[in-house]
């Protein structure tokens, strides 16, 4: 049975929600916007107030307290929506879908702790509460996906549910639902955060089951009856990454679409969990892009417990890694040949990428780079050349990637990205049963 909403959600849903009912809401322009709602519900608080006292014989002289902030005519006529409210939560039941509050205990955990005040006010949702505090991660990408991508979505659903945790995702066609699709198939549990038309997605047959199965929750911050809105798309973004612990992004347009926008402001701005990017097949330049604002490598774990430590692994950004291990740039070349100067250990014996591109020449405690063509090397890959001979060092004896992480103190994500690059360049070997990573017999030399 759905459980009764109680009294600070029925206020709640008076003052903000546009109750639909199969039809367009009546009364959509006089609806408190979120961040009316926000300076209501802090001036409640600090009247030492909730919203359910808007329903109590007191109403008139609590409206007027908050006449500051909003008028008392406004929020009187919205009060007044009684009989709607009642009809729309009829309707709701009936579907099985439960409302709660901001106000309510029951409301998600994450949402509270890490939207703060942009936590929506109202959410609804079908199936079990309880796997919203479980983490999980999140696959996002594209709507409109090749064959090849939606296999790949799918595969990071399976692997999620083998290693027993919760995909999340937007319920979108594409990625989102392969995702999905892939966990719930294979036995596992997913959250779908809806932009738009949870009434409806509650009633497909395909999505029947797994609810009653309680292998899905459907969650929505928006009218259940609510249609496509780009608005609504983009927002509830946040709220996919605020449930997660890590997430990875599949594909991404470039500078449009809500998969790039919800995956820009998390790696530039909330910054709740890491964001990898597909790391297999052709990158796209959306992917591309999201890597240089700080997201990393999918490091495609084969062990379960590879799987799950990318998933314990808390944010930090590429640029403080780097940090961790130093490089130094000359800017004065040594010649007259525009070479490029070192900081000798920099690079180590470490050739460069370009073909044909020159030799290095250690002098003075600097390497140079002996070609008028050269380019200087990006950071990141000047770090990595020093990884690379720092763990050729180590690696000639055989260690656990937790072992070398905690060695070099870098996060497990980031070693894990920097083995399986030496692994596919051949420099290294992974042995299986436990798993461990050595230099290849042909580099010990």
């Amino acid at each position: 049975m759905t459980p009764a909403i109680s009294s600070d959600t029925q206020a709640i849903l008076l003052l903000t929600a546009p109750l639909i009912t199969g039809q367009a809401a009546r009364d959509d322009g006089e609806l408190l916007t979120p961040g009316e709602y926000r300076r209501v519900a802090r001036q409640l608080k600090e009247l030492g107030r909730t919203p359910s006292d808007l329903l109590g014989a007191d109403a008139g002289q609590l409206t007027r307290e908050l006449s500051a902030v909003v008028s008392t005519e406004r929020i009187q006529r919205l009060l007044e929506r009684g009989f709607l409210v009642s009809q729309a939560v009829e309707r709701w039941r009936s579907r099985a879908i439960w409302i709660v509050s901001r106000a309510d205990a029951e409301y998600p955990q994450k949402f509270k702790a890490r939207l703060k005040d942009d936590a929506p006010a109202v959410l609804y949702g079908c199936g079990p509460r309880s796997l919203l505090e479980l983490g999980g991660l999140a696959v996002v990408g594209s709507r409109h996906a090749d064959p090849t991508l939606l296999e790949y979505a799918q595969g990071l659903g399976q692997q999620a549910a083998t290693a027993k945790k919760t995909v999340i995702s937007g319920g979108a066609p594409g990625i989102d639902r392969a995702a999905m699709t892939g966990a719930l198939e294979a036995g596992g549990r997913a959250i779908g955060v809806m932009a738009d038309s949870l009434e409806r997605a509650v009633l497909q047959r395909e999505n029947r089951n797994w609810l009653l199965d309680e292998q899905l929750v459907l969650i929505s911050p928006y009218d259940p009856g609510a249609g496509f809105n780009v608005g609504h798309a983009m927002q509830r973004n946040k709220l996919i990454y605020a449930l997660s612990d890590a997430a990875v992004v599949v594909s991404s347009d470039y500078e449009k679409g809500g998969t790039w926008a919800g995956a820009t402001e998390q790696l530039q701005k909330l910054k709740f969990v890491p964001v990898y990017v597909r790391s297999t097949g052709e990158i796209e330049r959306g992917l591309q892009d999201l890597g240089r604002m700080g997201a990393r490598p999918w490091p495609n774990p084969e062990e379960q417990d590879e799987f799950l430590s990318i998933l314990n692994t808390t944010w930090e950004p590429i640029s403080e890694q780097q940090a961790e291990l130093s490089f130094q740039v000359a800017a004065e070349p040594m010649d007259q040949d525009t070479s490029i100067r070192l900081r000798a250990g920099s690079l180590g014996t470490h050739q460069c990428r370009e073909e044909n591109s020159g030799y290095y020449e250690e002098s003075n405690g600097y390497i140079a780079v002996k070609n008028e063509a050269v380019t200087a090397l990006e950071p990141a890959e000047l770090l990595f050349a020093r990884v690379r001979e720092i763990l050729t060092e180590i690696l000639v004896t055989p260690r656990k990637e937790s072992e070398v992480a905690s060695m070099l103190q870098v996060s497990g994500a980031q070693m894990k990205t920097w083995l399986h690059r030496l692994v596919q360049e051949g420099v290294l070997e992974r042995r299986a049963k436990p798993a461990r990573f050595v230099l290849k017999q042909k580099n010990l030399t």
